[in-house]
């Protein structure tokens, strides 16, 4: 659905007269100056030194150990011979870009409580840099500037509107004129979502626009936009939960038009029967919004999913550019959000020029070229009746790794799920709870739902085989792919197989014709970007899911990617990652012509049978761990998968001393500082109590399940195919 109708004549005609004469030239060229390479982020780049001629020799130029164990999503930026990166929790670093001596380092204070509202790990996807600074959020909400030359912090702002709620931050600062804009994170748990603008020089607040209307008992919207957009929510809509939207990933300014756009997030809770049981669009979750940088107004919405319903955030990254679309050359915005379209938008009014299925949708019949809504298929799509098999799945067609377009080819090239997942309401309703999951809605990833369905009663297994999309999931599950589109019919033009859905990576794309992206087997792929062919592969043993960039030093053409296992379902590490195997190093690794070979990190030691537990404390019953278990999926399991190679403790192993401090952990925050927060607001003692023995049951299950193995000669680990996930 489209608000162009909002701009109004003289807005139209100023934002057309806001085009440049001469457009930008696309791709980045010597220097790397955002995430995105250039101002369309096409993460493109002009440079050919390094070509399918002389890509054979490509071998490390040199690397950087980041300190840290977790995921690595930010792409490198580069500025006069200086790179600078993200990391971790909003770590920032600063390097020498020809030789990789490091220039300083910089590590917010982050108060790690934060952590229980993450849902997909304490991941950054990028800094910005200019006028001499780095800028970079901090994943519990802080932005920094500091000086580009020294590290040091210049100022620092709050940007969290309420601490009270579980606001967060992952997502790359945009500079914007003399602003700097940032999103947030969080509507998974209880938030409502917000961009917010910062003073370049001084930190302070220029202005905050919401993605979601207040409660209107509250008083009056605090624009327009949102008086309109409250015409679209029940009026008892779950005005306590916030209602999500929470903008974590796409701001992208754009010069030609002077707008911001920023892609908006899920709603909260995700079924809106029960977020806004009688209906609407519920604006504006789920949505492309251009807003004005220097009022932060809207101009024009774009809403993807008018109503999401099943997580199809719009966050993910746009693409700038110029195309002939119809006969006429056009500023136009690529998006892929994830709900299974290519969409085409004009920049300067938000009107829908194509949208091309690029995978598997049964939540809709299509996008009427009309009205630019898509037509729903309830029976298919809807869960508040019954457990549905929804595609594509809320991982997403496309999620946050970033395509790349080419020019020369026309084609979008980028990583594609085609995989359904299952979804189905869960019991009552729940009361809100702050700092919290609040959902509604369970959710089962796996590319084989037959073997997940094992875990659940008969009657609901019954329930899921007369989906309409049961036959479906069982005779295609899954398809993980790089694709090569051409956006204006969504046409695969070329694909390579990923090594599993959970191996995503972003994409770089050169003028010498290479397409260059990782996969979390730790491999770094070169293929030709007009036909897919395979020119070069380096195994670097540590799993890549960030986009490669590069750069020129001194007539040297580099190539950099940051490489560490995490992110969302961070908890579940397939076998097929290089994280399962060896130790989840965090590096940037930097390559060139004549480089050598890239030494991979430790292999991790063989598994050993869980250790024997405790016994149960006095009085513990088969209800008590029954409560236990229900209290640990609605609470903990987002982050503990109790899996065998995860990168969060495996709860099946702990040690006496573990079991011992169990309670000062959960209720008094003992390792807080190590990113394990406490409970003790929501949980009473009571209550951590039974999770405690569930653990300890489950541990002593583990253990006999694992000496059996071993006396079998059996291995004993075997990484689940299906994660549950919202419970």
């Amino acid at each position: 659905m489209s608000g162009r109708g909002l701009l109004g004549l003289g807005a139209l005609v100023l934002a057309a007269c806001t085009i440049a004469a001469t457009p930008p030239q696309v791709g980045a060229g010597v220097d790397w100056t955002s995430p995105g390479g250039d101002i369309g982020k096409t993460h493109h780049s002009r440079l050919t030194a390094i070509n399918a001629e002389n890509v054979g020799q490509l071998g490390l130029a040199w690397e950087a150990n980041l300190g840290t164990l977790r995921g690595q999503e930010a792409t490198p930026v580069v500025m006069g011979g200086v790179l600078y990166t993200s990391g971790t929790t909003g770590r920032a670093y600063a390097f020498d870009a020809a030789t990789g001596k490091e220039l300083w380092r910089f590590e917010p204070e982050v108060d790690m409580q934060v952590n229980r509202t993450v849902c997909c790990d304490m991941v950054n996807r990028g800094l910005a840099v200019a006028r001499g600074k780095v800028y970079v959020a901090a994943l519990d909400g802080w932005m920094y500037a500091l000086d580009a030359k020294t590290g040091a912090v210049v100022w620092k702002t709050d940007f969290i509107e309420d601490r009270k709620r579980g606001d967060n931050s992952t997502g790359a600062p945009e500079i914007a004129g003399d602003v700097v804009v940032v999103g947030m994170s969080g509507a998974e748990y209880d938030v409502r979502g917000y961009v917010t603008a910062l003073d370049l020089e001084t930190g302070k607040l220029r202005w905050r626009w919401h993605v979601v209307p207040h409660d209107p008992k509250l008083g009056p919207q605090e624009t327009p936009e949102l008086e309109a957009a409250l015409k679209t929510w029940d009026p008892n809509s779950r005005w306590d939960i916030g209602g999500g939207g929470s903008p974590w990933d796409a701001i992208s300014f754009d010069p030609e038009t002077g707008f911001v756009l920023v892609g908006t997030g899920n709603g909260g809770p995700y079924a809106m029967s029960k977020r806004s049981p009688s209906g609407g669009d519920n604006l504006y979750l789920a949505s492309l919004v251009a807003l004005d940088p220097k009022t932060g107004r809207m101009k024009w919405y774009y809403q993807e999913t008018p109503g999401d319903n099943w997580d199809f955030t719009a966050t993910q990254p746009m693409i700038f550019t110029r195309m002939k679309v119809d006969g006429e050359d056009r500023p136009v915005v690529l998006h892929a959000p994830k709900n299974g379209f290519l969409y085409i938008l004009d920049r300067r009014d938000g009107k829908l020029l194509r949208a091309n299925p690029i995978v598997r949708t049964n939540w809709t019949k299509g996008i009427d070229p009309k009205t630019g809504r898509p037509i729903l298929d309830p029976e298919v799509a809807d869960y508040t009746t019954g457990p549905k098999i929804v595609f594509p799945a809320t991982t997403g067609a496309r999620n946050w790794h970033p395509a790349s377009y080419d020019p020369a080819t026309g084609l979008y090239i980028g990583a594609v799920l085609d995989m359904g997942n299952l979804i189905f309401m869960t019991e009552g309703q729940k009361p809100f709870k702050a700092k919290a999951l609040n959902n509604d809605a369970a959710l089962i990833f796996t590319p084989d739902v037959e073997a997940a369905l094992a875990g659940f009663p008969p009657a609901f297994g019954e329930a899921v085989r007369k989906t309409p999309a049961y036959a479906e999931a069982l005779k295609n599950p899954a398809s993980a792919q790089l694709r090569a589109i051409d956006p204006l019919t969504g046409k695969t033009v070329w694909a390579a197989d990923t090594a599993g859905w959970q191996d995503r990576g972003g994409v770089l794309t050169t003028a010498s014709g290479l397409t260059i992206y990782g996969g979390v087997t730790g491999k770094l792929f070169v293929r030709d970007t007009k036909t897919g062919r395979l020119l070069k592969e380096i195994d670097t043993g540590t799993a890549i899911m960030a986009a490669p960039m590069t750069y020129e030093v001194g007539g040297v053409q580099y190539i950099a990617v940051m490489a560490g296992w995490g992110g969302g379902g961070y908890p579940f590490v397939p076998r097929y990652s290089a994280a399962y195997n060896r130790y989840n190093t965090n590096r940037l690794l930097v390559f060139k012509i004549g480089g050598g070979a890239v030494p991979k990190p430790d292999i991790r030691p063989a598994l050993e049978v869980a250790p024997p537990p405790p016994a149960q404390a006095p009085g513990v019953t088969a209800a008590t761990i029954a409560r236990g278990q229900g209290l640990f999926f609605g609470n903990c399991a987002i982050c503990h998968a109790n899996q065998p190679r995860s990168i969060t403790p495996d709860l099946r192993r702990m040690q006496p001393a573990t079991h011992e401090a169990f309670r000062e952990i959960v209720m008094e925050g003992l390792l807080v500082p190590n990113g394990m927060p406490r409970w003790d607001d929501l949980l009473k003692p009571n209550e951590a109590d039974a999770i405690h023995a569930y653990l300890i049951d489950l541990q002593g299950q583990t253990r006999k399940d694992e000496l059996e193995k071993q006396k079998a000669g059996k291995p004993l680990d075997g990484p689940s195919l299906t994660i549950l996930s919202n419970y």
